[in-house]
């Protein structure tokens, strides 16, 4: 968590038009207990030491920033099954967290899971991505560093959106861009728009297309006028947070079925409970009917907590 001092100083330089936003402290963590029988799962210590110092030791923006101000982000991989030697398939769950100012707590900036990555990985064998070469010699190989990559310009995207109004697009049009170069092959999914209903393509076309432009407006809304002035002005702030959720029911109103949407709201619970439990009656009934759309999976939650 950045210390206060550290905060107003990034806030001072936002103001400059010189954004210095934080990288990444990833943590890795690979489970391993579904082909334990079936192979050295050792070698899974090594993939995890290597992917960690991929992500972490990677310069992955052109901005300076200090250790203090690194995204905290966790990428958790569960083996499935072996399809080959030295081939798996697994799920990927992401979670990047943003430090909220004068407070003791992070929100949830992104908190998925990707249950379509297949890749390759021998002991020693080097982790590579190239920008503008995507796809790589190997297709099962670049399909590893290419799905890591695409999340981490999401998360990057996700946490400049949060403090300066669509700063985040040139991160969010590197990840089309891998999108658009994804690596090709048997067993490889999750790049195509036909790839099921949630997939990368999906995503990262709600976070570049035109017609959620808002969408961008409601992520800076919701954390930099709304989390991060609660400490001060909490009433102005639980307003501009109900009109930036309000927002995002437009952005799902207008764009039936939308990825984007969902995601931002998963794992946000906690904080709006926390948030809206001492608001007026009339303020939480509109709260309410705002979820009833953009977060229908715990409405019932919410009402029991809110009404």
């Amino acid at each position: 968590m950045r210390n206060k001092q550290l905060i107003i100083a990034f806030l001072i330089i936002l103001t400059c038009r010189s954004i210095h936003a934080q990288e990444l402290s990833a943590t890795v963590n690979v489970q391993t207990s579904k082909i334990e029988n079936q192979i050295d799962t050792k070698i899974f210590t090594q993939f995890q030491k290597q992917l960690k110092d991929f992500i972490n030791q990677r310069k992955w923006t052109s901005d300076v920033f200090a250790l203090e101000e690194k995204i905290d982000c966790s990428f958790y991989i569960t083996i499935e099954s072996i399809v080959s030697p030295g081939v798996y398939e697994a799920k990927l769950s992401v979670v990047a967290n943003r430090p909220v100012y004068n407070a003791n707590y992070t929100t949830p900036l992104l908190n998925l899971q990707d249950a379509n990555f297949t890749f390759k990985y021998q002991l020693a064998q080097p982790m590579e991505f190239n920008e503008n070469r995507v796809q790589g010699a190997d297709p099962l190989e670049a399909n590893l560093t290419a799905v890591i990559a695409y999340y981490i310009n999401i998360i990057i995207g996700l946490d400049y959106d949060s403090f300066a109004p669509k700063a985040g697009m040139p991160y969010f049009n590197k990840a089309l861009n891998i999108v658009y170069n994804a690596p090709e092959g048997s067993g490889i999914s999750g790049w195509k728009s036909y790839d099921g209903q949630r997939n990368r393509y999906i995503l990262v076309d709600n976070l570049t297309k035109s017609g959620f432009d808002k969408l961008h407006d409601v992520i800076y809304s919701y954390n930099r006028e709304g989390l991060d002035q609660m400490a001060d002005k909490p009433e102005i702030a639980r307003a501009a947070i109900l009109n930036a959720l309000m927002g995002m029911q437009e952005i799902n109103d207008a764009n039936v079925n939308s990825m984007a949407v969902p995601i931002l709201m998963q794992g946000k619970f906690t904080e709006i409970v926390g948030i809206f439990g001492n608001a007026d009656k009339s303020m939480k009934k509109q709260l309410l009917n705002t979820l009833s759309v953009i977060d229908i999976a715990n409405i019932n939650r919410y009402k029991e907590k809110l009404e």
